[in-house]
């Protein structure tokens, strides 16, 4: 009975990788892309351990030893029932895919710490309206471009929507990923003005810098007036920070 638990196991969870990660991209709700490689080779490696076990399961029968008390007068053949629950992980990966990190997880912790960027490092802005920038970028050009290129422009960003939990304003959120859902971080913009939609759906925001301390410097917020705000479809990789979607419906 134990080899036989053993062998469901590897190979409902080998079957689960391999569905996820080649005929999904699910995967890329826990993971990088450049992860895929990595899970195949491991649903692979998991089917082969089974089918391994159940071969030697096969040509190995049985002892009285393994299946009676080993002179003990107990019963040590069943499966401890805390085994059984570990189905349970295994069965998602084939039915049912967990929801990608979203507000939850932004909302119970502290903002990425953007990089310092060099004194001559920002470059010049385009002269397109809206500006086209990334949380990231934001976040940078509002608190450490002396030459407050920000100023006046009106900018636009995508990201999904985190409820701030007190106080006026709703954040844009963006989740990036180092390696997998376990490091995840987030980089924020606070919005207001406009009506915050549904935690967790995916907009993009139209709007100014909110002036609130000295652009340019650590004190100035990391905000944003908003004007408009547009429903988008959650991309399809969106664990990084890139440049706005066009606007959906």
């Amino acid at each position: 009975m134990r080899r036989f638990v053993q062998v469901g196991l590897l190979v409902l969870s080998g079957v689960g990788l391999l569905r996820t990660s080649l005929f999904t991209e699910a995967y890329l709700r826990y993971v990088k892309e450049g992860m895929r490689p990595l899970l195949i080779a491991s649903g692979v490696l998991l089917i082969l351990l089974g089918v391994a076990e159940a071969w030697s399961a096969g040509r190995r029968p049985e002892t009285e030893g393994d299946s009676h008390d080993h002179g003990h007068g107990h019963d040590h053949s069943g499966v401890p029932r805390v085994a059984w629950l570990l189905f349970l992980p295994a069965l998602s990966l084939l039915f049912y895919a967990p929801p990608a990190l979203g507000s939850y997880t932004a909302s119970r912790e502290a903002p990425k710490a953007v990089a310092v960027v060099d004194e001559d490092g920002f470059d010049p802005l385009p002269a397109t309206s809206p500006l086209p920038i990334t949380l990231t970028d934001f976040t940078q050009r509002v608190q450490q471009d002396e030459a407050r290129s920000i100023e006046g422009r009106t900018v636009r960003m995508t990201g999904f929507v985190t409820p701030a939990g007190g106080g006026e304003g709703w954040y844009l959120t963006r989740i990036m990923l180092s390696c997998c859902a376990a490091d995840a971080q987030s980089v924020k913009v606070r919005v207001y003005g406009v009506e915050a939609p549904k935690a967790d759906t995916w907009v993009t925001v139209t709007g100014t810098w909110h002036a609130q301390g000295t652009l340019g410097t650590s004190s100035a917020a990391v905000a944003l007036d908003g004007r408009t705000v547009g429903k988008i479809e959650r991309p399809v990789n969106g664990y990084t920070d890139a440049l706005p979607l066009a606007l959906g419906s």
